[in-house]
């Protein structure tokens, strides 16, 4: 499978074309639906949630309720395009229209490494695309990939385990449970206690003009043994995910498993000691190691963790230059969210569902869904009897 979105954060719309996902899926407009109303929650966002009321719209490759096999077009349009059509219209301006040329690049942006690399003096042209807006279309895509994992029962979900300074406990709950409680919570936080404190976090960042970031985590469980690969560096799963978490905007860090914690642990205490039943056949003591193991899952659950900077539009600005003038100017200020760690939550699961529906379609044979279950079906009973 692959994908490819296109789209500005002001233009008409956000689309996305998807190409290889197997036909004759049970396809839900509304489960999409759902993952787009997930991510505008959260406690922290800003005004933009407010206009937006993100829906699907299917132009292919499903008909009457199943995919086809062909290409599916996914499209999400921009509400707020009605107030940026003039400065994103497609075509030529005259000279003194409104453009709303952007000259001066803020700290932490795509801004003027963008610039710079298209030769674009107008830095809107560079903004309008790197926005976290993006985001929004892939986590369509990414419900795509989720509907592709549930006849197989592969479950994800996602939670919040650090804001700012605030970092939550860990509570021990089953996945359906960490599912249902996150999502009750304005953080996707399980801890009640360091809920109320990154809500107070996030408000007093707010009052003061800044921002805040954090840490969300990844857990995906039912995935077989065997995803993924060791032959060759771009085959392996935890590099792919690793990537995939890396790719959302402003992430800068990702771990799997106990991830760094490794570097001052001795091995006894890192690898996880196999085990083997005729009930369960091969599993491991523990789960240091994420899920993965030789670039392959182990039959554990997936566990990736990605750091999220705070974003670096903020209500008491950073310096810069106007790369007209060359002048220093305090950085402008547009809309933006006091923090978006609970939307990235998110956003990090859609990632992660994409990975592993595309691990799978490589794995299983996938022109259609009857072969992926049958496939699936004998690779575990032959992964139970090894």
């Amino acid at each position: 499978m692959r994908y490819l979105t296109a789209g500005e954060s002001h233009g008409p719309q956000l689309t996305a074309i998807i190409e290889g996902v197997p036909s004759n899926l049970p396809f839900s407009v509304e489960k999409i639906n759902e993952q787009l109303a997930r991510r505008q929650k959260g406690y922290g966002r800003g005004r933009r949630m407010q206009i937006e009321k993100d829906q699907v719209k299917v132009l292919s490759g499903v008909r009457h309720g199943f995919t086809t096999g062909a290409p599916i077009t996914l499209v999400v349009e921009n509400r707020d395009w009605t107030h940026w059509q003039g400065i994103m219209n497609v075509e030529p301006v005259e000279e003194g229209e409104e453009r709303r040329r952007v000259s001066r690049p803020r700290p932490g942006h795509a801004d003027l490494n963008g610039a710079i690399k298209y030769h674009q003096r107008d830095m809107r042209n560079i903004l309008e695309r790197s926005s976290a807006r993006e985001t929004t279309i892939r986590v369509a895509v990414g419900a795509v990939a989720r509907q592709i994992l549930e006849p197989f029962g592969i479950l994800i979900g996602g939670q919040v385990l650090q804001i700012g300074e605030v970092k939550a406990k860990r509570i021990d709950v089953s996945l359906p449970e960490l599912i249902a409680r996150t999502e009750d919570s304005p953080v996707r936080c399980l801890d009640p206690e360091a809920e109320q404190a990154m809500m107070a976090l996030i408000d007093k960042a707010k009052q003061e003009g800044d921002s805040l970031g954090g840490i969300v985590e990844v857990i995906t469980e039912g995935v077989p043994i065997g995803l993924g690969s060791h032959v060759q560096w771009d085959r392996k799963l935890d590099g792919r995910l690793a990537q995939a978490i890396m790719s959302i905007q402003a992430f800068k860090g990702v771990e799997i498993g106990i991830g760094f914690a490794a570097a001052d642990s001795p091995g006894s205490q890192v690898h996880d000691e196999i085990i083997w039943s005729a009930e369960t056949g091969y599993r491991r003591k523990s789960n240091r190691a994420g899920g993965l193991e030789g670039g392959m899952t182990t039959g554990m659950p997936i566990v990736v963790r990605g750091v999220m900077k705070p974003i670096p539009t903020l209500y008491k600005p950073l310096m810069s230059v106007d790369i007209d003038t060359k002048e220093p100017f305090s950085a402008s200020i547009e809309r933006s969210d006091s923090c978006a760690v609970p939307a990235a939550s998110v956003v990090a699961e859609a990632v992660v569902a994409w990975e592993i529906a595309q691990a799978m379609c490589e794995k299983f044979p996938s022109d259609s869904l009857d072969d992926m279950l049958e496939n699936v079906r004998q690779y575990r009973e032959y992964t139970e009897k090894f």
